[in-house]
């Protein structure tokens, strides 16, 4: 079992997988301070299970079950900068097609929205949740500074907090806000780390997947046993800031040990794909069914970063890409049924691509883009936010212009769905809202 300390450093960013810039290679060849301590033997892994800091440990690292009501807040991550003008596509926009003769999604096999956008055919297995309205997207979405930076742009996103001094993520201060939490508050599904959004006081857990779920180095049952009566004894009258990361830890073991046990067949007939989205969504469909406590949760999906060789609608590297996306999406919704009814999924990117493809039929860093919100409280069937255009005069420096802080939608994700000011979370962001949210009863 492999987490994260509370207080790495903001330079520790895992890097998106697969991106083909120099940029994203660069990042792909360090080592970070949080990879090495997830990496620690057995004992040393104890102080890397749950982020603890400062004399409220303690207190911060019950399981018992607590007063929080809200939905638990899924965010996608599609790292390496998603291209929104092909996932959503603006196919009555004429500039679309100029911009993009040869990667363009045509209007006769995108999928209609409505009278400007169309679905990329890949995401198909998405529109039956759209028109049941569960499913909507919000356009031209961007950073109030923004940047082509995969460092920086990843880093000022999961912190959320331009303009202040906070330097915690902003997860973390969401947690914070909801009340007494448990080991499994705030968990990174699908990853050995937690991401900058987690960064802060408060407990995370990084969960590779649910049956791979163990104390590093023991690898029998017997082992674990003996492990978890020594270091039960090891730090019995300890004092809490040395005693709740083991106490933590083997309280996690315990509560994930029964679900491993009894294996997972997901409900309503739904099928995951094979990949690293599929199986972490299904590994988080697997948790929120068990009430573990989870509030926030993160899925980190790489492989976006098209400088080159995009493909075409029916065929490419997008097209595969998008694919498992609606398919793991699609699975979901329906594995969880009537429980997505407390789950709010939001994809995020750390920014859009440009607008016109470049020689290599592929697409560099830009700015505005997309993202999709899943859930039971969602306003679906409904492409939100304000639409710039991409005529030459409403394009910012070559890309899409970004009319919604991306923050607005979490804001109000948090507002309607979790029972919690955004204020604290999301410190000088305005009021303005986008109405896409039903009030949770």
């Amino acid at each position: 079992m492999t987490t994260s300390p509370a207080h790495a450093p903001a330079e520790s960013t895992i890097p998106p997988e697969g991106c083909g810039c120099a940029q994203g290679q660069a990042l792909t060849s360090q080592v970070s301070r949080r990879t090495l301590l997830a990496g620690a033997s057995a004992l040393g892994a104890i102080g890397a299970v749950v982020g603890v800091a400062g004399p409220s440990a303690a207190t911060q690292l019950a399981f018992a079950g607590t007063a929080y009501t809200g939905d638990t807040i899924v965010i996608l991550s599609l790292r390496g900068g998603f291209d929104g003008l092909s996932a959503i596509a603006p196919v009555g926009d004429p500039a679309y097609f100029t911009a993009r003769p040869t990667i363009a999604i045509p209007a006769s096999r995108a999928i209609k929205l409505d009278g400007m956008f169309g679905l990329h055919p890949a995401l198909a297995p998405l529109k039956p949740i759209w028109d049941a309205g569960g499913l909507a997207a919000v356009h031209a979405v961007g950073q109030v500074n923004p940047t082509r930076s995969h460092f920086e742009a990843m880093a000022t996103m999961e912190n959320a907090a331009p303009g202040s001094s906070l330097r915690t993520g902003w997860l973390d201060r969401m947690i914070g806000l909801s009340g007494p939490v448990s080991t499994f508050a705030s968990a990174a599904v699908g990853s050995a780390t937690t991401p900058q959004s987690m960064i802060g006081p408060n407990p995370e857990v990084a969960i590779r997947t649910v049956d791979s779920f163990a104390l590093s180095g023991a690898s029998t049952a017997a082992e674990t046993t003996r492990w978890t009566t020594a270091l039960s004894a090891l730090y019995a009258g300890a004092p809490a800031t040395l005693a709740a990361p083991a106490t933590a830890t083997l309280g996690a073991l315990s509560t994930m040990s029964p679900l491993k046990a009894a294996g997972y067949t997901p409900a309503n007939g739904a099928a995951y794909p094979k990949g690293a989205v599929g199986d972490a969504l299904r590994d988080l469909a697997r948790l929120i069914k068990a009430h573990v406590g989870l509030r926030a949760a993160t899925i980190d999906v790489g492989n976006w970063d098209m400088h080159s060789g995009l493909g075409t609608s029916d065929n490419g590297w997008m097209f595969r890409q998008l694919t498992e996306l609606g398919e793991a999406l699609a699975a979901f919704n329906q594995d969880l049924g009537a429980q997505m009814g407390d789950v709010t999924l939001v994809t995020l990117s750390e920014f859009g691509r440009r607008v016109a493809q470049n020689g290599s039929g592929g697409l560099d860093h830009g700015h505005g883009n997309v993202s999709l919100v899943l859930g039971g409280g969602v306003r679906g069937g409904k492409v939100y936010g304000r639409w710039p255009g991409l005529a030459a005069a409403n394009l910012d420096n070559g890309d899409l212009a970004g009319t919604t802080d991306y923050r607005t939608i979490l804001a109000e994700a948090l507002e309607q769905r979790a029972g919690l000011s955004s204020s604290t979370v999301f410190p000088l962001l305005g009021s303005d809202r986008l109405g896409m949210f039903a009030a949770k009863a």
